[in-house]
């Protein structure tokens, strides 16, 4: 589930939708960090959902979760605190379960 979250995410940084590009003004970010952030978010939820290589899984839930609480920060600095914290604040409650269900089921086997 996190992971398809983190794709849905991801695919209008791809493809440089509009919708995409005016979150990106507003916060201050550079368009041209748009394609980068989604690849990198599709290449981490990919790396997840594999069952193998858990030092690269770690890594990418390091790498999602400073993606999402760079949104949250992000959304705090330039509205304050407000409903727009909503999305990526749930995108941190699923990569924390995500991640405490990969790790128990590491220490099951």
């Amino acid at each position: 589930m996190f992971s398809l979250f983190m794709v849905l995410g991801a695919i209008p940084d791809i493809l440089m939708i509009d919708e995409a590009k005016e979150v990106a003004k507003h916060l201050g970010y550079p368009l041209y960090l748009l394609p980068f952030l989604g690849v990198a978010k599709t290449l981490g939820a990919i790396t997840i959902v594999i069952p193998k290589f858990d030092r690269l899984k770690e890594w990418a839930y390091a790498g999602l979760s400073i993606n999402l609480i760079g949104a949250i920060y992000s959304i705090i600095q330039t509205d304050g605190f407000g409903s727009d914290i909503i999305i990526p604040s749930i995108g941190v409650l699923f990569l924390t379960v995500s991640y405490i269900f990969w790790v128990r089921s590491k220490t099951i086997k």
